[in-house]
């Protein structure tokens, strides 16, 4: 699997996905030099703690999106609760609330379709464990983009729907394990 043309990751995750993340963000190393973009469902009246959570156990900048911001390499960014997480075509962040997307605001097909637009080939895409649906179209879409779709194996996941959904919409996606996943982000700080 390619890594030496990556220059942007993107994450989706749901149900599971605070220990999912904890196992991978404070493993990376602080000379990853790619953003990492992550859209995790968060309900909307509640405000995103995730930030808070990852900021002190990572090597990398964790921040919130903000709008209209350029995203910069060797960063972290999480879309705040209750708005979309879009990337636009100069590779500056967006959000919107506009309506949700299988009932998730933010949505992870949102952020993974628009950085397939704005990335293409250059963008590598990760579903982790999760209860529904959202992620599977995006997924689809940074494949055909000619981006590396990788999906945490649902049988390690703590919830396989959302994995199992996206390897539904996306055969040809990597399987990889939580550790497999850390490694290949890793190996692009290496690159």
């Amino acid at each position: 699997m390619r890594a030496a043309a990556i220059e942007a990751v993107v994450i989706g995750a749901s149900a599971g996905a605070v220990q999912a993340l904890l196992h991978i963000l404070p493993g990376l190393p602080a000379t990853l030099s790619v953003p990492i973009l992550i859209v995790v469902h968060v309900p909307s009246d509640r405000s995103n703690a995730l930030v808070t959570l990852y900021q002190d156990r990572s090597r990398m900048r964790v921040k919130e999106a903000e709008d209209k911001e350029t995203v910069t390499d060797g960063t972290v960014y999480f879309a705040p609760s209750d708005y979309h997480l879009l990337v636009e075509a100069e590779r500056s962040l967006a959000l919107s609330s506009d309506e949700a997307v299988h009932h998730s605001r933010p949505a992870i097909d949102v952020l993974f379709e628009t950085a397939a637009d704005a990335y293409g080939p250059a963008l590598a895409a990760i579903i982790l464990t999760g209860a529904n649906q959202d992620g599977a179209d995006g997924l689809r879409a940074v494949a055909a983009a000619g981006g590396v779709a990788i999906v945490q194996d649902p049988a390690t996941a703590q919830v396989p729907a959302m994995p199992a959904a996206a390897l539904a919409a996306c055969p040809t996606a990597h399987v990889m394990s939580i550790d497999d996943i850390l490694s290949y982000l890793v190996g692009l700080a290496a690159r």
